[in-house]
């Protein structure tokens, strides 16, 4: 399957985006990850074969690590941060959260150094609220997001791609759907993904068809207050308005319907799952969505390819190489760990964040080609067995190498044994496991994410599905950003399609088990 020559696409985004230097093969920009990676260790020399080696049979670093690591760029190997906005202008807010245009600079400097930024604009009083400093009404936080959108349009990244962005607001928030409008309707905001945060309170008023309460901390004006008359609750917040649930989320429906935004965010059960629940507080999301992450929190982000590991495929001896698996995952979680060491930080807050808990997330593409490549559709029972067997042991594998990595390097900071094995996900890890967090305590605060994998896929996974989405086609037009401006078409292949053609011959068709 090694000797499938890459495709044009495929060799054209690799060195477009990832190849420095004299660097023109995936070899090239692995040899040089490996050896960035291995010089945080105290025997460099005995580990960069070893991040090498594992590179070539499966492991593939998020974009940023293979467009950065080993370089003399300032750019951040990590991918994406969360950015704190507060409710004031320019110093920080009664919650010590940055001003709007504190956090509009840090941002633009983290796009700058190449990481993406998600956003709660939840904090900033709605419009029509007070203003005391000027005795005038505050215009709101999609007014606020504007700015936001017109710098990341203004900004470009490291490695020459313009910056993403998620925009959060809760859906409590009074002006939620002047920022469900703002997008689609209004013709705004474009570069921003937008989601909702909905808490349980709404579901529960959904269900029951109840009405439910717009609110917020901030006093509105006099002029609103008369108008709609405008009360305080028992618990200090103030009524801008009351909808009912069910009218609000129809038009959520509608426009997700529509346009595929906004996204929804279960922030309680976010909450009540999250291992570090006991001294953080998630309120947003990367611009992917895969990552929930505290202010400052960021995504250092590596998946193992699935379908890497099928061996004698479209045959009846295919079959899933569960040892080789099991000996990718504990080196990824080592190499994601010492990203962390090795990256430089667009911010010193980014730096304190990541050193406290050293959140790393560990995923896998290729599950759609995996099943394929085996003989078994994506919709079937023996594929949903399959994909929640290899997340399991990607699960339980990552979390033992971590405790191992915690007795080598010791637990991550912020660590508190008991508080950490009585989160919502912890809970659920097998007993011993469990036992061993509170023996040796672990390394890394979370250790799991699947990210959507785009465009490391095409260059260093031959256009295997990405993440755990389904194959969608045998091949696709994709249109790609030149660097001296315009577009370009180009085919790119499906790598279990490639295979099956290079085993069967040309004419043979669909593999069998191609949806």
């Amino acid at each position: 399957l090694m000797n499938l020559a890459p495709q044009e696409i495929s060799l054209d985004v690799l060195r477009e985006k990832y190849c420095k230097g004299e660097e023109s093969t995936v070899d090239d920009v692995r040899r040089r990850v490996a050896r960035a990676l291995a010089a945080v260790e105290n025997f460099p020399a005995s580990w960069e074969p070893i991040f090498y080696d594992v590179q070539r049979r499966g492991v593939v670093m998020a974009g940023r690590i293979n467009s950065a690591a080993g370089t003399d760029l300032s750019a951040t190997l990590i991918n994406c941060f969360v950015q704190p906005v507060g409710d004031s202008i320019s110093g920080p807010d009664v919650a010590g959260y940055p001003g709007i245009f504190i956090a509009l600079r840090e941002a633009a400097e983290t796009m700058r150094r190449g990481g993406g930024v998600g956003y709660d604009f939840s904090r900033i009083r709605p419009k029509g609220a007070v203003v005391s400093s000027t005795q005038s009404e505050a215009s709101g936080p999609v007014s606020y997001m504007r700015i936001f959108d017109s710098s990341c349009e203004t900004v470009q990244s490291a490695g020459a791609r313009r910056g993403a962005q998620m925009g959060i607001l809760r859906v409590d928030h009074p002006d939620v759907e002047e920022f469900i409008r703002a997008k689609y309707e209004a013709r705004e905001l474009s570069n921003f993904n937008l989601s909702l945060a909905v808490p349980d309170a709404f579901m529960q008023a959904l269900e029951a068809d109840e009405q439910f309460d717009l609110v917020h901390a901030v006093a509105p004006s006099n002029r609103l207050a008369q108008e709609r008359n405008i009360e305080r609750r028992a618990d200090g917040l103030y009524v801008y308005q009351r909808v009912r649930a069910r009218e609000l989320w129809d038009r959520v429906m509608r426009s997700t319907y529509d346009h595929g935004e906004p996204g929804v965010v279960f922030i309680d059960r976010i909450h009540e799952d999250n291992t570090l629940h006991y001294c953080e507080r998630i309120e947003a999301t990367n611009p992917c969505a895969e990552e929930p992450l505290p202010p400052y929190g960021c995504c250092c982000l590596g998946s193992i390819n699935l379908a890497a590991l099928i061996t004698e495929p479209f045959t009846e001896r295919a079959a899933f190489s569960y040892p080789e698996y099991r000996r990718l995952i504990p080196v990824a979680v080592r190499m994601l760990d010492n990203v962390l060491d090795a990256t430089s930080w667009p911010l010193p807050e980014q730096h304190r964040e990541a050193m406290a808990k050293r959140r790393i997330g560990l995923g896998v593409l290729g599950l759609g080609d995996a099943l394929i490549m085996l003989g078994v559709r994506y919709d079937s029972e023996e594929g949903r067995r399959l994909a929640g067997q290899w997340v399991r042991i990607l699960r339980d594998c990552a979390y033992t190498a971590s405790i191992e990595l915690a007795a080598e390097r010791r637990p991550f900071p912020r660590f508190e044994a008991e508080a950490y094995l009585a989160s919502g996900f912890v809970k659920r890890l097998p007993e011993n496991i469990r036992g061993l967090i509170a023996a040796q305590g672990i390394r890394n605060s979370h250790l799991l994410a699947i990210a959507p994998t785009g465009t490391i896929t095409l260059a260093f996974a031959d256009n295997a599905s990405n993440g755990i989405e389904p194959a969608f086609a045998p091949s696709t037009h994709r249109r790609r950003r030149k660097l001296e401006g315009g577009t370009t078409q180009q085919i790119a292949l499906d790598h279990a399609y490639r295979v099956y053609q290079s085993l069967k011959g040309e004419a043979a068709g669909l593999p069998p088990a191609f949806i």
